[in-house]
């Protein structure tokens, strides 16, 4: 009688060359989905001139306000002062009735401040300021 030997089997693989491909793949696809907004913003043109001249989108910007944890009120990386963000404000307001306003308190900023800024987004006319926070953190 005859023994044969056990036939050793080959340890099944994952053949992974369907994922590289997906993934250069992707990786081609994001790099040319990237927009290059400041390189554009940079580029040496000429502009023509219009009559009535103004950012079409000024109006649709909404204004992010930041209440540091000192109490200092930041708009668009500069502090600045309560009646100056009153003004601010205001002039937005008047200039969008529909104007959309953030505001992020620091976490150790005191609840008062950011109340503070509540207000005056309320008083300007803001019907809903958005109350941005972060969870989890």
């Amino acid at each position: 009688m005859l023994i044969q030997a056990e036939q050793s089997r080959p340890h099944p693989a994952l053949d992974l060359t369907p994922v590289i491909d997906m993934v250069f793949l992707l990786l081609i696809f994001f790099l040319a989905a990237t927009t290059f907004q400041q390189e554009e913003r940079e580029m040496k043109i000429a502009l023509p001139h219009a009559s009535s001249s103004g950012p079409i989108s000024a109006a649709l910007r909404e204004l992010i306000i930041n209440v540091d944890d000192d109490g200092s009120i930041l708009v668009g990386g500069r502090t600045i002062g309560v009646e100056d963000l009153r003004t601010l404000v205001a002039e937005l307001v008047e200039a969008n009735p529909a104007q959309k306003v953030t505001v992020r308190g620091d976490r150790a900023a005191a609840y008062a401040h950011v109340v503070t800024v509540l207000d005056i987004c309320k008083q300007a006319g803001i019907q809903e300021p958005y109350l941005d926070t972060v969870l989890g953190g």
